[in-house]
């Protein structure tokens, strides 16, 4: 049995930058994987078999079968996926495991892959697919398929706190469409300053410079996630972004002890879960 684990992501930034022509939205966002993690366990099989322990996303449109699917005819395996990662919630759970499976069949999981554009596949399947095929903190340009890996990360921690609402990417989009945003260059872009702040890991810059284009227009728009909020600072959280559309909602810190100090602090409100994790070893992690 091969075990894969998917990652979750965090936005340090995302900065939304107009619709384009193709009705696809411009980013630029740093992202970082997370230890918080899917399970993906493959084992031969007489014929395909795909279970989920969440029933609801055992359907067709999971996107680790339509990885799988993307590739040609369904191999001889038995693909279980085990849900760690909360679901609606901007931290990348089904782009992750869809590019686990990907990885996968490119070290030759799957067999011997006949020459495929990778990036096409992954960009296919959804806009954050191919910031997990880096393995590794990125910058993101484009609509998704701009990829600028970070190199080493520092081991730095994070406290999530998931609240009750499940927030739609798509409508968080259209309602961001309702306002008018600046124009910003990309060489006075936050994302960059904030790639440079991760590479020196400069932990106090980082902080300063977390953003988020939906932070406030989720926030104001969902009782629930403005509730998680406010328990958080309660806490003495200092630092508080909403992970990609939401809902959830995150806060950094360079120990351990920090995060787990604030978890022990919460006082979240009925149907909240919490999480204590941290930026993953990635195969550039340096000592």
């Amino acid at each position: 049995m091969l075990t894969l684990r998917a990652p979750a992501k965090l936005n340090l930034t995302l900065e939304v930058l107009g619709r384009r022509g193709d009705g696809y939205h411009g980013v630029r966002s740093v992202m970082v994987p997370l230890e918080l993690a899917d399970e993906l366990k493959i084992e031969p099989s007489a014929q395909f078999a795909f279970a989920c322990d969440r029933s609801e996303l055992a359907g067709e449109r999971n996107l680790a079968m339509a990885a799988l699917r993307a590739l040609g005819d369904l191999p001889p395996i038995r693909l279980e996926l085990r849900k760690r990662i909360p679901v609606q919630a901007g931290l990348g759970g089904g782009s992750s495991d869809a590019a686990a499976v990907l990885l996968a069949a490119m070290s030759g999981t799957f067999g011997v892959q006949p020459r495929r554009d990778w990036l096409r596949i992954a960009r296919a399947l959804g806009s954050d697919v191919p910031f997990f095929l880096a393995q590794t903190a990125a910058l993101v340009e484009g609509t998704g398929e701009r990829v600028t890996p970070a190199g080493a990360l520092p081991h730095w921690y994070v406290l999530i706190v998931k609240p009750q609402a499940a927030i739609s990417t798509s409508t968080a989009y259209a309602e961001l469409d309702r306002s008018e945003r600046p124009q910003r260059s990309r060489n006075r872009s936050v994302s960059i300053a904030m790639l440079e702040a991760l590479q020196r890991a400069e932990f106090s810059q980082v902080t300063s410079l977390l953003q988020n284009d939906f932070h406030e227009l989720i926030v104001s728009q969902t009782p629930s996630v403005a509730d998680a909020i406010a328990a958080l600072k309660a806490a003495g959280a200092t630092n508080v972004l909403l992970a990609g559309s939401g809902s959830c909602l995150f806060t950094i810190a360079a120990q351990r002890e920090t995060v787990e100090a604030l978890a022990a602090r919460l006082d979240l409100p009925s149907g909240c879960e919490s999480f204590v994790t941290a930026f993953a070893r990635t195969p550039q992690w340096r000592p």
